[in-house]
């Protein structure tokens, strides 16, 4: 699904209210629908023969018998403007789905000469209000980019951009409006289930007395060759247990507190990886050079523990690897705690 970007100078179709002429689509759509698909939403443009059989499976679907609703804006000449369509699915009924209807928005899309104009907004708003007031539609999903999460949560949508999530019931008659539903409790696992994914890491910054990182070469990990201690926290697992364990699996040497958080690290889902991660980087103190010589590595881990100063890391470690490291670093010396949200941005 795509944001609105800058504009051009094409004509703008408005109706006699100033407001962008949104109507129903109907089968005669499907083409123009899936044409809009893979020139803008899609990574890898469609075949003509994967556009006719995506056509002929999206028609009868947008038919009143169907599960595709979808709702357009025309150019001037003919060509579709902007659409955006969803698909209806049954969902356990719960009370905040007292029917148990969904919809997953599919296609939100704007041809390049219309964007900044409001059309995907228009439509999208025009679907979640049919699919709220006429489909008796309630729980909303789409996946999107983190470009276009911003429309998407002015609507009410919530979560990352991987998996964004709206309830959304029907005004009733003579009800009061803007009030809330009769009840928008939901038992906790419904609850627990609607919220965005994160996994949880817990990293230990250990140096020499010197105060050179020490880091751990991965067997595993090409893609992150050098790390501190650390892993991913077991379920029920608090951070500074997790810390213990991991250094304890990993090294052979037990973790000495009181806990001391250096750093937090966020990463942003990724395609391989619909989830947000969070780090919490902890101060592990200076080893003696007896103590680093009796490290006892885990082989199906680690193949080696080095010393090096900070500056010499960079060359050995992917660039966020190295911003992570001496942002830890930093903190230490400075005794201010690091917070770092790029970590999946590069």
């Amino acid at each position: 699904m795509n944001a609105d970007s800058a504009p051009t100078a094409a004509a703008e179709p408005r109706d006699a209210a100033g407001r962008p002429p949104v109507r129903a689509a109907t089968p005669a759509d499907a083409e123009a629908i899936t044409r809009m698909r893979s020139a803008y939403v899609l990574s890898a443009p469609f075949t003509e023969d994967w556009v006719r059989q995506c056509t002929d499976e999206l028609a009868p679907r947008l038919t009143p018998e169907g599960d595709a609703r979808a709702f357009v804006v025309d150019a001037p000449d003919g060509t579709m403007a902007a659409c955006a369509l969803g698909l209806i699915h049954p969902v356990l009924p719960a009370p905040a789905y007292p029917r148990g209807r969904a919809a997953r928005v599919q296609i939100v899309a704007t041809q390049p000469e219309f964007r900044r104009r409001g059309y995907a907004q228009a439509v999208l708003s025009a679907l979640l209000d049919h699919l709220t007031d006429v489909e008796d539609v309630t729980l909303f999903e789409l996946h999107t980019s983190p470009e276009a999460a911003p429309l998407y949560r002015e609507l009410g949508f919530s979560g990352s951009p991987a998996l964004m999530r709206m309830t959304r019931h029907r005004q009733r008659a003579g009800a009061v409006p803007g009030a809330q539903p009769d009840s928008t409790w939901m038992p906790p696992p419904q609850y627990a289930d609607s919220l965005p994914r994160a996994a949880a890491y817990v990293c230990l910054y250990v140096t020499d007395e010197d105060d050179r990182p020490l880091q751990l070469h991965s067997v595993y990990s090409p893609g992150h060759p050098w790390h501190m201690i650390g892993g991913a926290m077991d379920l029920g697992e608090r951070p500074w247990d997790a810390v213990v364990r991991e250094c304890r699996e990993e090294t052979g040497m037990t973790a000495a507190g009181p806990p001391r958080l250096l750093a937090t690290v966020f990463g942003l889902p990724r395609e391989q990886r619909p989830y947000s991660t969070l780090q919490l980087i902890f101060d592990g103190g200076r080893l003696t050079d007896e103590q680093i010589r009796g490290i006892t590595l885990n082989p199906r881990e680690h193949d080696e523990a080095r010393v090096l100063p900070l500056a010499e890391w960079e060359a050995l470690m992917p660039a966020r690897d190295f911003v992570r490291l001496r942002a830890v670093e930093e903190a230490r010396r400075t005794g201010v705690a690091a917070y770092v949200d790029t970590w999946g941005n590069a």
